[in-house]
């Protein structure tokens, strides 16, 4: 016989525990759809602000283009393809295009009047930045330097390549060797972009093209895709750096990299110690390096008694001028 309370106790074991079980459940799932209700709604939410706050827009395409005065063919849909290319690589690189920017701004005062003594066009400023960023840059084929010259080529044209002294580094010099060679190309092809473009394959690359496809304009030409890309970057980098808010990059003076004071001293004897040498100057061997890359070591036997000119910073010249203001 079962008692009241053994009654109760089986009703609550097998009915009421299972009920209870069953509306948890029930209740848990509830709460969790109404969570995702929300969480969802809220995702939603952000990728329509993400989506109307950020946008890639395809490029305005200048329907005249020159480069060192010579027309470019932009009514050639390859040609104006190709452009499109290059512009939308250095527009969307911002990173790399800004540096672009900026370092222009100290080295290009010191390339225009250059090429300009030269009677090189103005527009070869951008094959510089094109070919190293304006830094001391060495390829993987061991071109160095500013204006990426191979050992070969830079003994070729007047600088000093050895285990001490590597103009290659130094900027005027290479600037003087770079004018050299395309002052002899343009001779050779009377056309500026062709010497640009065999500054970039050699003018042995070049001559053989031009015999294999019977075609001396560079627009015309199939070659090597290095080759190919390589005036149209130049004018890329060009056609930002003239306008850069119109491609995005708003740039401020003070953002600008500034030219550096510098004074020189003669040097014809043997120099043991650059670290020492600089401290005689109220500097140190880090700013010596950065004003003299063509330094390659601390020290300079100098066998040959040749007199090199040893650029060390002016009195605050490491100083930014918005310090002092």
């Amino acid at each position: 016989m079962f008692t009241n309370n053994k009654i109760k106790s089986f009703l609550i074991s097998y009915i009421w525990r299972p009920v209870s079980l069953l509306s948890f459940i029930i209740i848990m799932g509830a709460v969790i759809q109404l969570f995702s209700f929300f969480r969802t709604e809220t995702v939603h939410s952000n990728i329509d602000g993400f989506e109307k706050n950020y946008a890639i827009y395809a490029l305005e395409i200048p329907e005249k283009l020159e480069f060192a005065g010579e027309p470019v063919p932009m009514e050639n849909f390859d040609v104006w393809e190709s452009f499109d290319r290059e512009i939308l690589v250095n527009t969307y690189w911002q990173s790399q295009t800004l540096l672009f920017i900026k370092r222009a701004s100290r080295y290009f005062p010191v390339i225009e009047p250059i090429l300009e003594e030269y009677k090189i066009p103005d527009d070869f400023k951008y094959l510089a930045l094109a070919e190293s960023g304006m830094t001391n840059a060495i390829s993987p084929a061991g071109a160095v330097g500013y204006w990426q010259f191979l050992r070969g080529t830079a003994r070729d044209y007047g600088l000093e390549v050895n285990q001490e002294v590597d103009e290659r580094y130094h900027l005027e010099k290479s600037t003087v060797a770079a004018c050299r060679f395309l002052i002899e190309s343009y001779t050779n092809y009377e056309s500026w972009t062709m010497a640009a473009a065999s500054y970039n394959a050699g003018r042995r690359g070049m001559d053989n093209q031009i015999s294999i496809q019977k075609e001396n304009n560079y627009y015309d030409l199939l070659l090597n895709e290095e080759t190919q890309r390589y005036i149209f970057r130049i004018l890329a980098i060009k056609t930002i750096l003239e306008n850069p808010a119109a491609y995005g990059f708003h740039v401020r003076e003070k953002d600008m990299y500034p030219t550096i004071e510098w004074f020189e001293v003669p040097v014809d004897s043997t120099v043991n110690d650059f670290a020492g040498f600089a401290k005689e100057f109220n500097t140190n061997y880090k700013m010596l390096k950065y004003l003299n890359p063509w330094l390659r070591r601390p020290y300079l036997a100098n066998q040959r008694g040749n007199t090199y000119y040893i650029r060390l910073p002016a009195e605050n010249a490491r100083i930014r001028s918005e310090y002092f203001e």
